[in-house]
């Protein structure tokens, strides 16, 4: 009896997970580092696309550039100009709050 008093209370808990998991979602931005600002703690990059190919490993570029916030984000290996970077953030307003930022150029994983 102690079996079928659970699987309500595992659905129910299952759903709320559900519920609350797109507010848990991060954003992904990949692209070349154009300024890394260190006093206004910003990062801006050029966007590139998912089109991965031979002569175009991390995408094309779309032309579009966006600014992060990086004054709470881990940082891997602090990006510089030219550097390919990911950025996984979250909006807030018009702000894009980076949580965690790689630079694929130098620590890419792919190589090893």
């Amino acid at each position: 009896m102690r079996r079928h008093a659970s699987i309500p209370a595992l659905l129910m808990a299952l759903g709320v997970f559900l519920m609350s998991a797109p507010a848990l979602a991060f954003g992904v931005a990949q692209g070349k580092c154009l300024e890394n600002n260190a006093a206004q703690k910003t990062i801006k990059i050029e966007v590139y696309d998912t089109n991965f190919g031979k002569e175009t490993p991390y995408g094309h570029t779309t032309g579009i550039q966006n600014v992060f916030d990086v004054s709470n984000a881990k940082v891997g290996i602090t990006p510089e100009p030219g550097d390919i970077v990911r950025i996984a953030f979250t909006l807030e307003g018009d702000t894009r709050k980076a949580a965690k930022v790689m630079n694929v150029s130098k620590q890419d994983l792919r190589k090893k």
